[in-house]
C-alpha cells in the first residue's frame, strides 16, 4: 500500500503572537524541520509539506531534505484548504495528515499507523488516539475519500469527513502524543519545562 503523508504547516500561527511555532527552537533545530525528518525516517513513500507562501523561513528549515513542498496560497482560508492544496496531485493509496505543531509524535508512532492500516484494510480511515480511545493524530484515509476531502473548506481541517466515518474508522493508541499541540506561548513553556524533567 502506497503511503504519503502530508505534513500540514501552513497555518499562520496567529495565537504565539509575534512568534512563528514552527520555527521554535526543539532540540536546536525549528520545529517544522525536526517533524518533517521524523515523518522521512517513517515507512511511508513520500513527505509532502504544505507552506505558507508569506513564511519563507519555514521553507528554508526544510531544504536539503527528501521533502516535497507545495504552497498553500490560501493560507488564510484555513486548515481544510491547506489540506486541500496538499492533496493535489497526489498519486497514492492513503494519506497519513500530519500536523506540524504536534511536538511528541514520533516516527514509531507513524508507522504504527501505517502498520494498523496494512492490517485492517477495510477501514477507511484510521487514527492515533491516547490511552483512554480519545481520537487525535495522526490520521490516514485512503484514497476512496480524497474526492471528499477536496470538497472541504473553513478551519475544521478533515473533520466532517472523519465524523461521517466514525463507523468504518479504526483508533490506534499511541498515547498523550496524539492530542498534544503547542499553539501559545504558554504551551511552549509548560512543554520545554516537562522535557526537563
Amino acid at each position: 500500500m502506497s503511503i504519503a503523508i502530508l505534513l500540514l504547516a501552513g497555518g499562520a500561527s496567529s495565537r504565539m503572537g509575534s512568534r512563528d511555532k514552527l520555527m521554535e527552537d526543539v532540540g536546536g533545530i525549528p520545529l517544522v524541520q525536526q517533524r518533517a525528518m521524523v515523518c522521512i525516517a517513517s515507512s511511508a513513500d513520500q513527505v509532502r509539506a504544505v507552506l505558507p507562501p508569506d513564511k519563507p523561513r519555514r521553507a528554508e528549515a526544510l531544504e536539503g531534505l527528501d521533502i516535497d513542498i507545495v504552497y498553500n496560497e490560501g493560507a488564510a482560508l484555513g486548515l481544510s484548504h491547506s489540506l486541500r492544496s496538499g492533496l493535489v496531485g497526489i498519486d497514492a493509496e492513503a494519506v497519513l495528515i500530519v500536523l506540524a505543531d504536534l511536538p511528541d509524535i514520533t516516527t514509531a508512532d507513524l508507522d504504527k499507523v501505517i502498520k494498523a492500516a496494512k492490517a485492517h484494510p477495510l477501514a477507511t480511515i484510521l487514527r492515533g488516539a491516547d490511552g483512554n480511545g480519545k481520537a487525535g493524530h495522526p490520521v490516514l484515509i485512503r484514497n476512496a475519500l480524497f474526492e471528499d476531502l477536496k470538497q472541504l473548506e473553513g478551519d475544521t481541517g478533515a473533520q466532517p469527513v472523519l465524523r461521517q466515518h466514525k463507523t468504518d474508522t479504526v483508533l490506534v493508541p499511541i498515547g498523550t502524543a496524539a492530542l498534544r499541540d503547542l499553539d501559545t506561548p504558554e504551551d511552549w513553556e509548560t512543554w520545554r519545562t516537562e522535557q526537563k524533567t
